[in-house]
């Protein structure tokens, strides 16, 4: 039974793994008798991992979003509805991700941060644009990347 202060999986799947992992590594150290042997350890870095997956995904999200917005801005002749729809799934799955692992909210600026590095250099792989041309840090705030309802250069 989890303590009253222990996430629930429910409430949110990133820090509930974080906090289960937390507690198999200190259920290993206490040497617990069990009838059957369980590997603490691993059983500890499986569980981590999920949390780590949840990252990831939000670290992919935005350097997909990133890209299509830097795209819509800086091609606004090749806007069509496949980069919109692109902009508005990412968007949807970046928030349906937040939703269920609110954990993740207070790593959303170093992985956006992050993100933008790569889907700057994407950018300029798909436009056929000098690099020099995208700003080298994001030209964006969150509020904007997040938000259903801004799109750059309109």
């Amino acid at each position: 039974m989890p303590t009253p202060t222990a996430t629930r999986y429910e409430d949110d799947v990133y820090t509930w793994s974080q906090e289960q992992a937390a507690a198999l590594r200190r259920a290993a150290r206490t040497r617990l008798n069990l009838p059957e042997p369980v590997d603490f350890a691993n059983v500890a870095e499986e569980i981590e991992s999920l949390g780590a997956s949840q990252l990831r995904e939000l670290y992919s999200r935005y350097r997909v979003l990133l890209l299509h917005l830097l795209k819509w801005q800086h091609q606004p002749d090749r806007r069509g509805p496949s980069w919109r729809v692109t902009i508005r799934n990412q968007r949807d799955e970046i928030a349906e991700l937040l939703g269920m692992s609110p954990g993740l909210k207070p790593k959303r600026p170093a992985q956006l941060t992050k993100a933008y590095r790569g889907a700057r250099q994407d950018a300029a792989d798909e436009t056929g644009l000098p690099l020099e041309r995208f700003p080298e840090t994001c030209p964006y705030t969150l509020e904007q990347v997040e938000s259903a309802t801004w799109w750059p250069g309109e």
